[in-house]
């Protein structure tokens, strides 16, 4: 949705957008304001970031999806590593 109205805002302003679609102007602004500025985002959003990319790491250290047990990860390692699609 944030992409839509940026790719749109110039020509119809992003109030008269997001009166037309679900979604209010201050939650564009919001995201907008988050995205160039991360230490905006709430403690659990930035620690969600910085768990993706371990939970990734993991991922493909397994091989993308070979069942743990055969890689020799157990535990969290291999329940994160499932967990990442």
């Amino acid at each position: 949705m944030v992409r839509f109205i940026d790719d749109h805002r110039d020509v119809y302003g992003v109030e008269l957008i997001c009166a037309a679609v679900p979604i209010a102007p201050s939650t564009y602004f919001l995201h907008k304001a988050q995205a160039a500025d991360p230490t905006q985002r709430s403690a659990r959003a930035q620690r969600d970031d910085r768990l993706r990319v371990e939970i990734q790491r993991v991922w493909d250290a397994t091989a993308r999806g070979r069942s743990g047990a055969s890689c020799g990860v157990t535990g969290f390692a291999w329940r994160a590593a499932r967990c990442a699609d």
